[in-house]
C-alpha cells in the first residue's frame, strides 16, 4: 500500500469518525428534555420580532431544549426559518425540539390573558394595587414576596447588591404586559424581573457607572430622576444635581423621596413634613438613599448613567406651565425662581 494511500484511508477515517460524533450529538440533542416520568409545563412569551436564535435562546432560558445551535439547525432543516410566530406559547419538557417548531409554526393563542401597563413611577405597592383591581394578584402576598430576594437572586444577578432587609422596589420594570390569569404572584414578578434583566443586559451591564456606584445605587438614583423629571429633556439635568450633590455631600433634598416615606401623597409638602424622621429623608440624611422610590423606566436609567456635565446643584419647577425645572449653581437665582420673582 502506497504512501498516498495510506494517508487517504487515514483522513478517511477521521471524516467518519467526525461524522459518526455528529450524528450522535444531533441526536441527542434532538430528543426531549424529560421523560415520561418527569414532564414539566412551561408557559413562555415569544415577543414579536424575534429570530430563531432569540427563540432558541428563550427555550434553552426555560429549559425546553437541549442546544441551541442544533435547535436552529433542525429550524433550518425543517424549513421553519422565518415562519415562527409571536405569541404566547405553553409547552412542556416531553416535547422534541421538532414539535417545538411544528407549534410555533401554528402560532400562539391569546386565550386566558390578561394586558397591563405597569407605569414608569410606579411603586411596589402601586403595582400590588392595581394587579389586585384587575385580579391578577393578591396585594399583600405580593408585596411579601418582593421582600423575598433569595427566590429570585439565583436567577438574577444584580439583585445581589439590594441591601438587606430590603425589597424588590425599583426593579419591576415599568412595561405593558401580558400575563396568563392563572399566573401566581410569584409568576408575575419574575416576568418583570426578566424584563428588567433584558434592559440591564442591554443598558446597564457593560456600562462604567458614574461615581463607582453599584447597580442598586444606579437605580436608586434613575428613580428619583424617574419621580422629580417632567419632560424627557430634565432627566440629564437632574441626573447631573443629583451627582454634583453627592460629589460635594450635600444633601439631595429631593422631595419625591418624602413623599415616598409618607403614608399618604401630598400635592404640597410643609416644612414639618421635612422633618420626618426616616432613612428615606434626603433632608435629614446625606447622600442616597438606602433604595429606589419606584420603578424607573429606561429614559430614566440611560439619563443616570449618563448625566449632563454641568455645575448645577439646584433645580426648581418653572411656574410657566411647561413642566420644565430652571437649573443653576447659584442659589440666588434658585430662591428667585421659587418665589416667582
Amino acid at each position: 500500500m502506497n504512501k498516498i494511500l495510506k494517508i487517504f484511508i487515514v483522513i478517511l477515517i477521521i471524516i467518519l469518525i467526525i461524522l459518526g460524533v455528529g450524528k450522535y450529538y444531533y441526536e441527542i440533542n434532538t430528543k426531549a428534555i424529560s421523560t415520561n416520568e418527569n414532564i414539566k409545563e412551561k408557559q413562555i412569551e415569544i415577543p414579536k420580532g424575534s429570530t430563531t436564535t432569540n427563540i432558541s435562546q428563550i427555550l434553552k432560558e426555560n429549559n425546553l431544549i437541549k442546544d441551541k445551535n442544533i435547535f436552529r439547525v433542525v429550524s433550518k432543516l425543517k424549513g421553519t426559518e422565518g415562519k415562527l410566530k409571536a405569541g404566547f406559547y405553553t409547552f412542556d419538557t416531553s416535547m422534541t425540539p421538532h414539535e417545538i417548531l411544528d407549534k410555533l409554526v401554528e402560532g400562539g393563542n391569546s386565550k386566558n390573558i390578561v394586558k397591563i401597563t405597569i407605569p414608569e413611577g410606579f411603586t411596589v405597592e402601586k403595582i400590588a394595587e392595581k394587579l389586585e383591581k384587575n385580579d391578577m394578584a393578591n396585594k399583600e402576598k405580593f408585596i411579601d414576596l418582593t421582600y423575598d430576594i433569595s427566590k429570585f437572586s439565583t436567577k438574577y444577578d444584580f439583585l445581589k447588591t439590594i441591601p438587606k432587609n430590603m425589597n424588590l422596589e425599583g426593579y419591576l420594570y415599568p412595561e405593558t404586559y401580558e400575563i396568563y390569569k392563572d399566573s401566581t404572584e410569584e409568576d408575575i414578578i419574575d416576568k418583570m424581573l426578566y424584563e428588567f434583566s433584558k434592559q440591564y443586559n442591554k443598558v446597564i451591564k457593560e456600562s462604567v457607572i458614574p461615581q463607582d456606584l453599584n447597580i442598586h445605587e444606579l437605580i436608586t438614583l434613575a428613580s428619583l430622576v424617574e419621580r422629580e423629571a417632567k419632560v424627557d429633556k430634565d432627566r440629564n439635568l437632574i441626573s447631573s444635581v443629583i451627582y454634583n450633590r453627592l460629589k460635594i455631600d450635600m444633601p439631595l433634598q429631593i422631595d419625591a423621596t418624602i413623599q415616598y416615606a409618607m403614608d399618604e401623597r401630598k400635592e404640597r409638602l410643609l416644612y414639618d413634613d421635612l422633618e420626618i424622621d426616616s432613612i428615606y429623608n434626603t433632608y435629614k440624611n446625606k447622600g442616597l438613599p438606602i433604595g429606589a422610590i419606584c420603578s424607573p423606566g429606561i429614559k430614566s436609567i440611560k439619563a443616570s448613567l449618563k448625566p449632563e456635565e454641568t455645575n448645577y446643584i439646584f433645580y426648581v419647577l418653572k411656574k410657566d406651565g411647561s413642566g420644565q425645572h430652571f437649573f443653576t449653581d447659584n442659589y440666588n437665582e434658585f430662591l428667585k425662581v421659587k418665589n416667582g420673582k
